[in-house]
């Protein structure tokens, strides 16, 4: 059985999408439902273990290779699509030395990309398939608690107050769902080690601009460290002819980007993100994350704000007026012009603007004044649980956490991986093995 908050995959709609305006759904469909937030969005396959999670620290890094041998395969068979990004190893060395130039790590993997529109073919295939298999689906249900009893997994309490008998219980509740993970593990004494936060801003630039990168690439990471904090920044979820998306955590509302595979935009947006990682006695690095997106929504009448980076420089707001001059046309129609500087704290302005500055030589064109900026930009990268090696928590048995709110992952193929290794451990038991 799958027990899911959010809707089916037909129910799994988003007014932004004709609106430009986020509705504050009482459930948000972009990051709840069939599919989770990931193969939703813009369905990036990471097909490396060092890019998208942490699982190489459970199995080594030759196992995590072969398992994500096999999901690709998986997804290969559902309608992922054949091309693969990242295969150039001369015009990748290329960009390497180019970026190394201007104090900048480029981390080249392979990747496959699905897009919005492929995403959505495969996921119809996969609901199909775990359907044919006999897999009961419990869709707008969402559980309040783990049931324990003598240290072995009972069953699941959900918020409706149904009991659900389980012997096994997997929970892969995403990045929605992380607070509430994090809450039941220390309640039910699972060790927990403080996660990391990213804090930024939503680039949106001519595609032009980028193509020297996106064409061999498609996703170019690259890492940078300030001059003024030595803070590590970053260049992260690039959507080559993509578009500016919103998504609802909580009822507040953050920026991201997709793109689909078979239509694209004159834009290229990506992630720019300040890595942050608090230590005693603050630990709750998400909540710390969310008061800033916060207080963005405050400003913005519970939007997302838009402000060109001249603007920026120049110390004042955008308007409408002064967006409509931006050669860049924004592809996230409800945001609000106004000023990010009265978001941001002093820190993490200074990073994203020297990280610009030096982006610009590696990218020329990427500090202009019609380069547009989208916030809050938060990814929540959860606290870790304590885990053995076969994802199950360390001091319940037969309680499995995976995925991106277990801190396993931070992408869709080990998130993937790892429902397949915790489903072998539990098929290995079931057929009476250790």
């Amino acid at each position: 059985m799958i027990i899911e908050m959010g809707p089916d995959l037909p129910g799994r709609y988003c007014p932004a999408q004709v609106t430009g305006r986020c509705a504050l759904c009482p459930t948000c469909a972009v990051v709840s439902g069939f599919g989770g937030a990931g193969a939703f969005s813009d369905g990036k396959l990471n097909l490396s273990e060092r890019i998208g999670g942490e699982l190489a620290d459970y199995l080594g890094g030759s196992q995590v290779r072969e398992l994500i041998s096999y999901v690709d395969s998986v997804y290969l068979d559902l309608g992922a699509p054949e091309k693969v990004y990242g295969t150039d190893e001369e015009a990748i060395q290329e960009l390497k030395r180019k970026a190394y130039r201007q104090g900048f790590l480029l981390v080249p993997f392979k990747i496959r990309h699905m897009g919005s529109d492929g995403g959505l073919r495969v996921l119809q295939n996969f609901r199909k398939r775990l359907e044919e298999m006999g897999v009961e689906f419990r869709f707008g249900e969402a559980a309040e608690r783990v049931e324990v009893e003598g240290g072995r997994v009972i069953g699941i309490r959900l918020v409706s107050g149904e009991f659900v008998r389980a012997k096994y219980v997997i929970v892969a509740p995403g990045r929605v769902g992380a607070n509430w993970l994090v809450s039941e593990a220390r309640r039910l004494g699972i060790g927990v080690e403080a996660g990391r936060v990213d804090i930024g801003v939503r680039v949106e630039v001519l595609a032009e601009v980028m193509r020297e990168f996106t064409d061999v690439l498609y996703e170019p990471k690259l890492i940078y460290y300030t001059k003024t904090f030595d803070d590590k920044v970053r260049v992260f979820c690039v959507n080559p002819g993509g578009f500016v998306v919103t998504e609802s955590y909580w009822g507040i509302v953050t920026v991201n980007g997709a793109a689909k595979e078979e239509s694209r935009t004159e834009n290229t947006n990506f992630a720019l993100l300040v890595s942050v990682k608090f230590t005693e006695p603050y630990r709750d690095s998400i909540s710390y994350a969310l008061d800033i997106a916060r207080l963005a929504n405050n400003i913005a009448d519970n939007q997302p704000i838009i402000q060109r980076l001249g603007d920026l420089i120049r110390g004042r707001r955008s308007t409408h007026s002064r967006i409509s001059r931006s050669v860049v046309e924004p592809t996230l129609k409800g945001a609000v012009p106004g000023d990010l500087s009265f978001v941001y704290p002093y820190r993490y302005l200074l990073d994203i603007m020297e990280t610009l500055q030096a982006l610009n030589n590696v990218m020329p064109g990427i500090y202009s004044d019609h380069t547009l900026l989208y916030g809050v930009e938060i990814k929540l990268h959860t606290a870790k649980l304590s885990l053995k090696k076969n994802l199950e928590t360390s001091v319940i048995e037969g309680l499995y956490a995976g995925g991106d709110a277990a801190g396993v992952s931070r992408g869709l193929i080990q998130a993937s991986a790892s429902g397949v290794v915790i489903g072998r451990d539990i098929a290995k038991r079931l057929r009476g093995g250790p």
